[in-house]
């Protein structure tokens, strides 16, 4: 059984990105070239992200991602101090 001693940390990104998908929350990306998309996160991965935007799903690079903006994102609680 694993402890969460064992288990490698979820990382930042992983997390925004889980946190997003499991709100349904619509998110704002704004690529590199200067355009943006506004949909629902769907899937993701080490390399990129697939967004649903008006009923179709757009992959995107992450290389090509200047900044994500999430638009009704409730954050998650803040973590219990550390005795």
């Amino acid at each position: 059984m694993d402890s969460p001693v064992n288990r490698a940390p979820i990382n930042v990104q992983d997390s925004f990105f889980h946190s997003l998908r499991h709100d349904d929350s619509l998110v704002e990306v704004v690529l590199l070239s200067g355009g943006t998309r506004l949909g629902r996160l769907k899937r993701f991965d080490k390399f990129s992200l697939v967004l649903e935007v008006s009923g179709h799903e757009e992959m995107i690079y992450k290389h090509a991602i200047a900044c994500i903006r999430a638009e009704n994102h409730r954050p998650p609680p803040p973590a219990p101090p550390v005795p």
